[in-house]
Formats: structure tokens, C-alpha cells, sequence
């Protein structure tokens, strides 16, 4: 007797009640658009500046050349531009983004708890603003509203820490148990945006699998933080669409969901397809950050090893430790159709 047979003897009959293709996502899948150049690994943050070209950080835990942390620059092509050692950071950089009043590039440095002003032409950094905390803290990912506060999400902490927009320090904005975890990865609040209206905040927490919403009020304080949806698999960095829809990168899932206005899932997109002969990921792998520019959306493979923080294996950490190619990956910013098949 088949092993089909012997433990699931009512498949048969279930395969002739229910239609096979009863519907599908349509995967649009994640292709390679540029490669980190050698001696940069584990691209993390990334942004765009006005003309289109992609900024990405790395998170390095095993140090750079330099001994500072690095963001590459990449035209629209993507050739490689230039590699900018980002003077007095640490090694671990995280989320980035040119703020949208000044146009300065600010980047997080999450190993020394700062928020940095960067030179994107040199490198050269200027604090903008250090996380309360010291080493509690830690700082993820960056947001601004349409004063040009900025808003900067703390994984460890639990908190959303504003920041006037011309640097100083930051106070708590939001804070509470929905923005903290015990759970893997080991981050809380994540990836955050808001909403078109600026109504609301949107938060991933990463170790809970959920994205938090935090209603704002008309004076922009924020209201109670409550679940907004359940289960994305390590929701990581997040945008949000000119319709209000929230794209997630699922860092344990290695793809990209996509949620709209309600927490109905509309789109599932990318997959993981190995490692190829060079060492770089196909498709998606722990991807972290992502960011839309002109037609298409862009993302970073972190492709990290959590057992380098001496934490326990995660699904993903085996492939992470295969990789010697890092890549930036990219996907239609345009949503394709579910698939759907009649019933007869």
C-alpha cells in the first residue's frame, strides 16, 4: 500500500470534491537587480534618492575592510555608482532614507544606538539624533510625517521615538507590549509607514509575526497600539502604496505579502529557489527592506545566519550560511491578479 494511501485514505475523495487549482497566488517572482560588491555582505536598509538611484546599508556582523559601515549606490541600471564608508558608524547599519524637507541622508546606526546624517557623496556623518537607552536600545527604521518629524522604531525597547526635524532629542511617541517580543527573530517594532490620511502608523513586529496599527489624532499624538493582523512569518520592513495597501517583506517566509486596507491578503509575491553556483541567492532569502522606485519595488536579501548572535537556528540559517554573493532583488510595483478557477 502507497504511504498516500495508508495515511490519508480520505485524500481521494477530497481531491474529486474540491477542485485542485481552486485558487492561487500569481508569485510575480523576485529577480536579481545588482549584486553587493566584494567585501559588503548582508544588505540591509535601503532608499532612493530623487533620481532613482538605490542606496542600500549593510548590517555586518562580521566587520567590513573599512571598519565602518558601508552603504552602496547603485544607478537605475544597476552598475554600481560608488561605496560610501560611513565615517564614525558602527558596522551595523539598518534602515536609511533621504528626509523629504532637507534631502539629507539619515541611517540608522543600530550599533551605536544614533541616528547619523550622512554625506551621500563622501560619507561623512554628523548625529542627527542617539536612541535613550544605551545598549537596551535598538534602533530599526525610519519614518517621517508631513512636518518632517522623523520617527524611528526601537525593536528592543518597544518604543516609536520622534525626532524634530532637524535632529535633537528624541522622545517616546508610542510605546507598549504589542512593540516588544520573546518571540524569533528576536526584533520588535520593525518596518514602519504610515498610511496616506496619516491617521494611523503602521508597525511589523517582527518576532510576533503581526503588524501593529497606532491610530493618530488630529494633533498627531498616537493612540493605543492594537493588532492590526496576525501571521506574516518574521514581517520585517514594510511600505505602503498609493492605495493605502501594506507591502511586507516576510523574512521567514522569503517573499513579500501584501495586505490591503482591511488585513485581507491580496498578493504573495517572490520565493526562495536555492543558491546558485556563485554563492548568491535565487529569488528571495531573509529578505529585509524594501522601497518603490518608478515601476518596480526593490528589496535586500539580508540573508543573515541568526546563529551568529548565538541565538538558535532559524528555518532560513543553513541557506544564509551558503551565501557568498549578496543581492538586491526587485518585483513589478504593479499587483498581479489572484488566480481564480471555477468550480466547474
Amino acid at each position: 500500500m502507497s504511504p498516500l494511501r495508508r495515511f490519508a485514505p480520505g485524500l481521494f475523495l477530497l481531491a474529486v470534491l474540491i477542485p485542485f487549482n481552486a485558487g492561487a497566488w500569481n508569485r510575480t517572482p523576485a529577480t536579481v537587480f545588482a549584486t553587493l560588491p566584494p567585501g559588503m555582505a548582508n544588505p540591509e536598509g535601503i532608499t532612493a534618492d530623487r533620481h532613482g538611484r538605490i542606496y542600500v546599508a549593510d548590517f555586518a556582523v562580521g566587520g567590513t575592510s573599512s571598519g565602518v559601515g558601508q552603504i552602496a549606490v547603485f544607478h537605475r541600471s544597476g552598475r554600481l555608482a560608488r561605496v560610501l564608508d560611513v565615517v564614525d558608524s558602527s558596522t551595523l547599519l539598518l534602515g536609511l532614507a533621504f528626509h523629504p524637507t532637507t534631502h539629507e541622508l539619515l541611517v540608522i546606526d543600530f550599533g551605536k544606538q544614533t541616528v547619523l546624517s550622512v554625506d551621500p557623496f563622501t560619507g561623512a556623518s554628523s548625529p542627527f539624533a542617539v536612541i535613550p537607552g544605551g545598549a537596551a536600545a535598538g534602533p530599526n527604521a525610519l519614518t517621517f510625517d508631513d512636518a518632517g518629524n522623523v520617527y524611528v522604531s526601537d525593536s528592543f525597547q518597544g518604543v516609536i521615538w520622534t525626532i524634530p526635524a532637524n535632529g535633537g532629542a528624541p522622545s517616546a511617541w508610542a510605546s507598549g507590549p504589542l512593540l516588544v517580543t520573546g518571540g524569533v527573530p528576536p526584533f520588535g517594532a520593525n518596518g514602519i509607514a504610515f498610511n496616506r490620511d496619516r491617521s494611523a502608523m503602521f508597525v511589523a513586529n517582527t518576532g510576533n509575526d503581526t503588524i501593529v496599527k497606532i491610530p493618530v489624532a488630529s494633533n498627531g499624538t498616537a493612540g493605543a497600539p492594537e493588532v492590526f493582523v496576525n501571521s506574516i512569518n518574521g514581517a520585517d520592513g514594510l511600505i505602503m502604496d498609493d492605495d493605502d495597501n501594506i507591502w511586507v517583506a516576510a523574512n521567514q517566509a522569503d517573499e513579500i505579502v501584501v495586505v490591503d486596507p482591511t488585513g485581507r491578503v491580496i498578493a504573495k509575491l517572490g520565493d526562495f529557489d536555492g543558491i546558485d553556483r556563485h554563492g548568491a541567492p535565487r529569488g528571495l532569502l531573509f529578505p529585509a527592506s524594501l522601497v518603490r522606485s518608478g515601476a518596480f519595488i526593490y528589496i535586500t536579501n539580508l540573508a543573515l545566519d541568526l546563529r551568529l548572535f548565538g541565538l538558535p537556528q532559524a528555518v532560513d540559517s543553513q541557506w544564509a550560511a551558503d551565501v557568498t554573493t549578496h543581492t538586491i532583488t526587485r518585483i513589478p510595483a504593479e499587483l498581479p491578479p489572484v488566480k481564480r478557477h471555477s468550480r466547474h
